[in-house]
């Protein structure tokens, strides 16, 4: 049976905000859907473990609804006790949380590097590609370098306001990786799949972004 991994952050602060955030419900919950539909076994992780803060949710909607009822969301395992080597796909999902603990969180840097170098799938959406941004191979180069991707743009950052409360701007740290970044318009729909990385430009991307994974895995 395919395995696949969604991760997701355990940062609760926006910035200066006083704002809380997390990960973005949805992002979790399309890709998660639409992989037990294609008949995947499909497991949870967060960096701290337990039960992640949520952002976005959507309350009026079944598939955010069934997914944190029966996903398994309150008990998330800690990435630092998650083998990499049992999965075939690893998701990065969004949420402005990410920003703060992906980029240099070294377990889940490890599951992903295990998960690439096997010969698996490595995706992430909206802010999720921040776990790529510092990601390397075991040869030393970046994951992302040479690679087209897409994620949150400057412009929609802008466009929510909080260009200046995140650490840093996601486009900008994907080019200085190597990575070429492909935007599309503000808050469309937008997945670039290149070789077995597979990344989505925002919320609306999620389900997208998920069935090209079924589509590359199926290949």
């Amino acid at each position: 049976m395919t395995r696949a991994l969604i991760a997701l952050t355990s940062h609760r602060e926006l910035g200066e905000t006083g704002r809380t955030t997390g990960y973005y419900v949805g992002e979790a919950a399309e890709p998660w859907e639409v992989f037990r539909a294609a008949g995947y076994d499909v497991d949870l992780v967060s960096v701290a473990g337990g039960e992640p803060p949520t952002d976005g949710r959507d309350e009026n909607d079944k598939t955010q609804n069934d997914f944190l009822a029966t996903a398994g969301v309150q008990h998330t395992p800690k990435a630092a006790d998650v083998d990499g080597s049992g999965y075939d796909i690893v998701v990065f999902a969004g949420g402005h949380g990410t920003m703060w603990d992906f980029p240099d969180d070294e377990h889940l840097a490890r599951i992903a590097r295990t998960v690439y170098e096997r010969g698996g799938v490595v995706a992430a959406v909206c802010h999720g590609p921040s776990a790529l941004v510092n990601l390397k191979l075991s040869d030393g180069s970046y994951l992302v370098a040479g690679k087209r991707v897409a994620g949150f743009t400057n412009d929609e950052e802008a466009a929510v306001g909080l260009t200046d409360q995140v650490p840093f701007l996601l486009a900008d740290k994907l080019t200085e990786a190597g990575a070429q970044h492909v935007p599309a318009p503000n808050f469309t729909e937008h997945v670039v799949v290149d070789e077995r990385l597979v990344t989505g430009q925002n919320p609306q991307s999620a389900r997208a972004l998920a069935e090209a994974v079924v589509k590359l895995v199926s290949a």
